[in-house]
């Protein structure tokens, strides 16, 4: 089944499907953010490092403790990225990561497979240091990567390379003995992409704050209005596209739950009533759209039931 990476036959492909229906926990592997010149590089390190009151760790096992030693290693890349005469302007000095999981995890069991999985993907090609943070409820590890490689190429991730690194991840995590999964929003039939950092932070500050609404907002609650004001709701072509690909999600779970259902194995006819139940439970198709013309509807329903002041007297 390519939509869980290649699931087939085997143990492997049965232990997947098992983690899939028991809703196991979701690694997040994510490129936060690159910086662009030494100011921001130095930055950028002060800022995971708290001032240099965390240790960075580097890939042979050193520790960076202090301010003067994480100055010098920003200088260090700074002087590598300068130095190439075929970097262009505006190119990144570091590409930085968050490797996350959800709150309760053993921190040091995570901050082992980030290790981990640093060493598997850019030991010995990328100079890299990362530090673990413990003081949001989901603990984290920062993960900065120098983009010039020792050999000269350049780190510029790709789709492929992300879902690489996910999978990389959730195997460091079970091979330390905590529960972890890295299947796309699809496979778990999640439609809605999740709101982009940068539009977050408008309207958290927006609502924070007051002012003016931004233009991306607005524009996303006039269509919104239209789907719910504006007589019978109308599918757009891409929702019905996603409602389509969920479709085939669910076929492709259930053909699978129905050939585990026919087998001699009882824990293969376990699974598969898993499976189905896991089916019947995946949410409906859903758009940003229909969420925010449902958001509108609720709030015209309180509005209208909300006594004015000619009701009160």
């Amino acid at each position: 089944m390519a939509l869980l990476g290649g699931l087939g036959a085997g143990q492997a492909a049965r232990a997947k499907l098992a983690r899939l229906a028991a809703r196991t926990p979701e690694v997040m592997v994510k490129v936060t953010g690159r910086t662009r010149d030494p100011a921001h590089l130095k930055a950028h390190l002060d800022y995971i490092s708290r001032n240099g009151q965390l240790d960075l760790e580097t890939p042979d096992g050193a520790v960076l403790a202090g301010r003067a030693e994480v100055r010098d290693l920003a200088a260090d890349w700074s002087a590598v990225q300068l130095a190439d005469r075929r970097t262009r302007t505006g190119a990144p000095f570091s590409h930085n990561l968050v490797l996350s999981m959800p709150a309760g995890t053993d921190p040091e069991r995570l901050r082992d497979a980030a290790r981990a999985f640093a060493t598997a993907l850019f030991e010995g090609r990328h100079d890299y240091v990362f530090t673990l943070h413990t003081d949001t409820p989901r603990p984290h590890v920062h993960l900065s990567i120098c983009t010039r490689a020792y050999t000269g190429e350049r780190l510029n991730p790709r789709k492929a390379d992300l879902e690489l690194w996910r999978q990389t991840f959730a195997q460091a995590l079970r091979d330390r003995g905590v529960a972890a999964e890295a299947t796309p929003r699809r496979a778990r039939g999640v439609t809605r992409k999740p709101e982009r950092q940068a539009l977050r932070k408008i309207r958290e500050r927006h609502e924070t704050r007051g002012g003016d609404i931004s233009q991306v907002r607005r524009a996303a609650y006039q269509d919104a209005a239209k789907a719910a004001f504006g007589g019978p709701p109308v599918t757009t072509p891409w929702e019905q596209r996603m409602a389509e690909r969920q479709a085939q999600v669910r076929a492709l779970y259930l053909a699978q739950a129905q050939v585990l259902a026919g087998s001699a194995d009882r824990e293969d006819r376990a699974l598969a009533a898993k499976v189905a139940a896991f089916v019947a439970t995946m949410p409906q198709p859903d758009s940003q759209r229909l969420a925010l013309a449902r958001e509108l509807r609720a709030a015209a329903l309180l509005t209208n039931r909300e006594p004015g002041p000619e009701r009160r007297r």
